[in-house]
């Protein structure tokens, strides 16, 4: 008897109480928001508070300048937010399915978000469970719960007794694969699995990464520098030239044009334009500072379903008569094995998205030799007693027809009867392919006749035609991941749901290293949390996991200082996503949840991707560092030529507020699109990961900047006074220092471009943005020493050509002394490599 349901006006009324049944989630912020926590960031002040000053120092042409470089950023974070929104948006999938109620004592439709508790809803093959709810009535009713268990088997649903409380629970969020069945709904929104796991998610904070904490420490620390400094240029201006008022101004201008205002246009830009080139890779960004985290983690933790294998079944193996044989020996035995994929294909429903009757089907179709379609006379469904369905069709001679029957093998063997020895022989045959990690179902075919069909299975008399083995497929690119990991001293861990030998299994398919050592959930819950910071150190396979265990494992690597990236795409992988350093979920197949929970989302779930994106973020770090450390090194000569004239007040002042906008109009592009633009280093994905307590940048590179900036330095010096000694004029030396700083500038990009490779090979690779903006340098700066009207501006004076030429040479000398300590710190690091 169908239950009557709720009444329209009962259903409005637990809507007020309960609520739309749906998950809240975040409001998109609006332009102002976005623009605030940009600005909010220190080195954004910092940038702000200098427009301000110049502008108040009547610089007008840097203060606006400054002003138009913090909306540029802010353009790009908007644009970056907006796009992984809208792409967000696009991947919702189980927002609000449709649902099949009854009200009123009449079947309707309404949309998901309507359904209250209570409410009577009908479940059919194809349909999205809009709500936890009790089956109360069921037929065949199996269900997809591989979303929030991580099971890739679907569930049978038989409804049982109320009184003896064995009702079977459907969850919000799974797939109906096969039958149908009514259910009563118990939970809605934030109270159903899915809810209860999504509001868990507030409780797990999220920290701030290294580069983040690393770049406020170097800030604050050039706040401090700053003051130092500018209180320096102050008092020396003052004891030189005597000029209260003047050194005041001289010291805050100076101060403003040697700070590196540049950090945060870098840094912004750098993670802005990553974030892009990912998602051409079909990797999309929603914390673009999770790329520069992604490039130094030393573990990633995996799900197996839907990351690892395609989340799908195939047919591994079938048994027929007493030969097993592999998928791959089935075109070669296709007349063998046809008889016994004829009796599954029967057995099967028409059309299914049974994820296993879709692989049978898949198989019969390719080695069918008839078009033939008998005539259905009866199904009998699975049940409780029975876990086997059987199909019967009509025979050519209408007096005989022909049963079909699939299901558990232990089911089978019953209905066939078996003789003890056969059934022996089967059952080992069962137990081998259960420990290779296939799920395995039997095959039986009967003959009857006459005119009335039996009422159950049992009547008939079975013959066993064979046994099939289905697996959820490894994806094809994983073990080649897997390598490139291994070179990478990334690690790998395998977390799953699935038992110990189905887990080992999957490992040796896709060269996991193991050593047969696997931790289940049973293991975690006797384990303290120092116990397992220690067993996890040498266990790479977690099975029979529970979704809290999951986070446990993320935290215990944490403790122990690794930096960790977490995939996933069920409701189950939510909690651990967030949690770990970078969550990666999948975005075909991943659940809404797991999205808003990841710093990263796979746009076609291939694994691969997860490698590249390692591999691009170690490519965006290697540049930062070396845009931060050119940043750094092409200051110091700037330095030097601001604070001379202070301390000599005999020599005129080299740099000029309009010297400094054309260097910085050098500097500004060359870190923040050609060193980004710059190729991958070369064995990037043959050395290991950054320790985690190594500084992104520490006092050895630092030092290494600020020794070539010293350089740069002392070449500059060295051609000015060169051109004092022979007796130019001061806007003649003007113009050949600032030459041999431009040249030089030039060749210290070139080399600091990459670490492995020289500057020659730099130049021939064609890195379009330093040719251009090295190209157009160069002819500014002739166009400024040669043209009468921009020699005024630049207040030089024309030497002629061949007084640039030790400029060059200078220049040259100072390049090839950095490539020099490039091959010998490339040699010292291949021997301290193969000591180790």
């Amino acid at each position: 008897m169908t239950p009557p349901g709720l009444t329209s006006a009962e259903a409005a009324k637990r809507l007020k109480q309960h609520g739309y049944n749906e998950l809240p989630s975040a409001k998109p912020k609006s332009i102002m928001q976005i623009a605030f926590e940009v600005i909010k960031e220190p080195m954004f002040i910092l940038l702000i508070g200098c427009s301000l000053v110049y502008l108040l120092l009547g610089d007008y042409l840097e203060g606006i300048s400054m002003v138009c470089s913090v909306s540029v950023i802010i353009f790009i974070t908007f644009y970056q937010h907006q796009k992984t929104e809208k792409s967000l948006e696009a991947l919702k999938q189980l927002s609000s399915p449709r649902a099949l109620v009854i009200r009123d004592g009449t079947e309707i439709r309404i949309a998901g978000r309507e359904v209250v508790p209570d409410d009577i809803i009908i479940l059919h093959e194809g349909d999205r469970v809009p709500a936890d709810a009790l089956v109360i009535n069921s037929d065949n009713l199996t269900v997809d719960e591989s979303l929030l268990t991580g099971e890739s088997v679907p569930v049978l649903k038989n409804a049982g007794s109320e009184a003896t409380n064995q009702q079977p629970s459907v969850f919000s969020g799974t797939l109906v694969v096969q039958g149908k069945g009514m259910a009563k709904v118990t939970a809605t929104g934030t109270n159903t699995q899915f809810g209860k796991i999504g509001t868990s998610l507030q409780s797990i904070e999220q920290e701030s990464t290294r580069l983040q904490r690393e770049m406020k420490v170097l800030i604050r620390n050039l706040f401090i520098g700053g003051a130092v400094l500018c209180i320096g240029v102050v008092v020396a201006f003052y004891i030189s030239r005597g000029s209260i008022l003047n050194s005041l101004l001289t010291g805050l201008s100076a101060a403003m044009a040697i700070l590196p205002e540049e950090f945060p246009v870098v840094l912004t830009i750098f993670l802005a334009l990553g974030a892009w080139r990912l998602s051409k890779n079909k990797v999309l960004t929603r914390k673009p500072s999770a790329i520069e985290t992604l490039g130094s983690a030393t573990v990633l933790c995996t799900d197996k379903t839907g990351t690892i294998t395609q989340n799908k079944m195939e047919i591994a193996a079938l048994r027929v008569n007493d030969t097993i044989y592999s998928k791959y020996e089935f075109k070669t035995n296709s007349e063998t094995i046809f008889p016994a994929l004829e009796v599954l294909y029967r057995a099967s429903q028409n059309n299914s998205i049974d994820p296993m009757e879709k692989a049978i089907a898949q198989v019969y179709e390719k080695h069918k030799t008839t078009t033939t379609n008998p005539h259905l006379l009866r199904e009998y469904p699975l049940s409780r007693s029975l876990f086997a369905m059987t199909r019967v069709f009509e025979s050519e001679t209408k007096d005989i027809c022909t049963a079909y029957c699939k299901g558990a093998p232990e089911a089978l063997f019953t209905l066939c009867q078996l003789p003890e020895m056969e059934l022996k022989n089967y059952t080992r045959t069962v137990h081998q392919m259960a420990e290779r990690g296939y799920r395995v179902l039997a095959a039986a075919q009967a003959q009857w006749q006459g005119d009335v069909l039996p009422e159950s299975q049992q009547e008939f008399a079975f013959t066993l035609t064979g046994l099939v083995a289905f697996e959820d497929p490894i994806r094809r690119e994983v073990p080649q991941a897997i390598e490139e990991c291994d070179e990478a001293g990334i690690r790998i861990i395998m977390i799953t749901g699935d038992f110990p030998a189905t887990a080992i299994s999957i490992a040796n398919q896709i060269g996991l290293p193991h050593n047969y050592r696997v931790l289940t959930g049973t293991d975690l819950q006797k384990m303290t949390a120092a116990g397992l910071q220690e067993q996890i150190k040498h266990t790479s396979i977690f099975a029979r996991i529970v979704p809290e265990q999951k986070l446990q494992i993320i935290k215990a690597l944490k403790s122990n200082g690794e930096i960790v990236a977490m995939t996933g795409d069920g409701v189950n992988d939510a909690p651990a996503l967030k949690a770990a350093d970078i969550g990666v979920a999948m975005g075909l197949k991943g659940t809404d949840v797991a999205r808003e929970a990841s710093s990263l989302v796979l746009l076609d779930d291939n694994f691969a991707s997860i490698v590249h994106a390692i591999r691009s973020g170690r490519r965006i770090f290697d540049n930062l560092q070396k845009a931060m450390s050119y940043i750094i090194a092409i200051h110091i000569p700037i330095i030097g030529l601001v604070l001379l004239p202070a301390f000599f007040n005999t020599l005129p002042i080299l740099l000029m507020p309009l010297h400094i906008v054309f260097l910085e109009l050098i500097i500004d592009p060359i870190c923040s699109i050609a060193f980004e633009s710059e190729q991958e280093e070369r064995g990037i994905m043959r050395r290991p990961p950054r320790k985690p307590d190594e500084l992104f940048f520490g006092w050895r590179k630092i030092t290494f900047s600020l020794f070539k900036g010293i350089l740069l330095f002392v070449m500059v010096l060295i051609v000015y006074f060169l051109s004092v000694k022979e007796g130019h004029t001061e806007g003649e030396v003007r113009a050949i220092a600032f030459s041999a700083l431009i040249i030089g500038n030039v060749f210290v990009i070139l080399t600091s471009l990459s670490e492995t490779r020289n500057f020659v090979s730099v130049i021939l690779e064609r890195n379009s943005a330093v040719f251009i903006i090295t190209i157009m340098a160069l002819v500014i700066l002739l166009a400024a020493i040669a043209v009468p009207f921009l020699q005024n501006i630049f207040s030089f004076d024309f030497p002629g050509y061949q007084h640039f030429i030790p400029a060059i040479a200078g220049a040259s000398v100072l390049l090839l002394v950095l490539e020099l300590l490039k091959v010998v710190k490339q040699r010292f690091l291949k021997k301290t490599k193969q000591f180790n």
